[in-house]
């Protein structure tokens, strides 16, 4: 078995699917293993560390591809890469395939089958792969620090002798895994810590933390897996006149609020911003699936009526090191835990193989 790891080619993307740590746990599981040269430079892991881990690393494209079994990514491969994909390899990466639904047809066309990993199942024995919630939580943490380093204030507070300075108010809309990381990372800055989720079951985590729950009776919004699901206009808007208030007095508010293969839903109004403090920051995790704030630029930091609007996609990119770190290993617990007797095997009556393949047999299996 051969298994090929490109450098990544999206713009702005830092992380690798694969560093030395988990190249070794391939080739003790039988798996041969090539690195395109530079493949890890961006989270600072260098050919020379491959090397020593046993994988070959080669320049040429066509080699790395040449005879591969399986392909690791961490974003979807670019159309015009596709040709050098052997027909019948396997690709798995975050595809996002709610979003690219030309490029599974082009997979299905290519004889590619394709796992695309923000669809595992949130079951337990899966935890181990689950790429969403290590790269969530590292999204989490930085949002913290980027919520603290464009405020007018700092976050603890602190007795000087010319007199105390209040701690910082920090909101978290969500609390899933980023929104908690977030709720701790800005605890043990010092902030004074409120969260919010339609499901109420998350009420006791939020607390352990030491924020307090925002209490706001809507219908509870929780879906498969412990996900949020969708809700109503009307519940969209109770939810949004009731935290009008707390978003007015937070100095930071950071929003994670995301639904898996949907548009992510508008908690934070324009009428919401502009009540805000000035120099009040917004940092808005959300911003790959359109942001949770109406005045969200995906992509950009901007300045609304003088408050700072965070939107940066995918956060866990800005700490490649980490972010690689655990999400090859979620890769790499994926890859063994399919394989038997020296070959990958494809189950589709196994749940998880089931919920991640997308395409298989030139025959497309998700429909969007």
């Amino acid at each position: 078995m051969k298994a090929a790891i490109p450098k990544e080619t999206a713009e702005g993307e830092t992380r690798v699917a694969a560093v030395p740590d988990t190249v070794a746990k391939l080739r003790a599981g039988g798996i041969e293993v090539w690195v395109q040269a530079g493949a890890g430079q961006g989270a600072h892991f260098s050919d020379e560390l491959y090397r020593q881990a046993g994988a070959t690393v080669t320049y040429e494209l066509g080699d790395l591809y040449a005879n591969a079994d399986i392909v690791l990514r961490v974003q979807p491969p670019a159309e015009g890469e596709l040709g050098a994909l052997p027909p019948g390899s396997v690709l798995i990466c975050m595809l996002q395939a709610h979003l690219h639904p030309q490029l599974l047809e082009s997979l299905a066309t290519a004889d590619i089958t394709a796992f695309a990993m923000e669809r595992l199942p949130r079951i337990s024995r899966a935890q181990p792969m689950d790429v969403l919630s290590s790269q969530a939580s590292i999204a989490g943490y930085k949002a913290a620090l980027l919520g603290a380093d464009h405020l007018d204030k700092i976050l603890p507070m602190q007795m000087t002798a010319a007199g105390t300075l209040a701690p910082a108010r920090a909101l978290i809309l969500g609390a899933g895994v980023a929104g908690l990381q977030a709720i701790a990372t800005a605890r043990r800055l010092g902030a004074v810590v409120e969260a919010f989720d339609v499901r109420s079951a998350v009420r006791e985590e939020v607390q352990s933390l030491g924020a307090k729950f925002i209490n706001v009776e809507v219908e509870a919004a929780e879906g498969a897996g412990g996900y949020a699901r969708e809700q109503s206009k009307e519940q969209l808007q109770r939810q949004q006149d009731l935290l009008t208030e707390r978003v007015a007095a937070a100095d930071i508010v950071i929003s994670t609020a995301s639904i898996p293969g949907r548009s992510a839903p508008t908690l934070i109004t324009t009428d919401m911003v502009t009540a805000m403090r000035k120099g009040s920051v917004i940092v808005d995790v959300a911003a790959d699936t359109g942001g949770n704030c109406e005045c969200s630029v995906p992509g950009e930091v901007i300045t609304f009526d003088d408050v700072v609007i965070v939107a940066i996609k995918d956060l866990a990119r800005l700490v490649p090191h980490h972010a690689s770190l655990t999400y090859s290993r979620n890769l790499s617990n994926l890859v063994l835990s399919l394989m038997h007797e020296g070959e990958f095997t494809i189950d589709l009556d196994d749940e998880v193989v089931d919920a991640i393949c997308v395409t298989h047999k030139g025959e497309l299996r998700y429909g969007g």
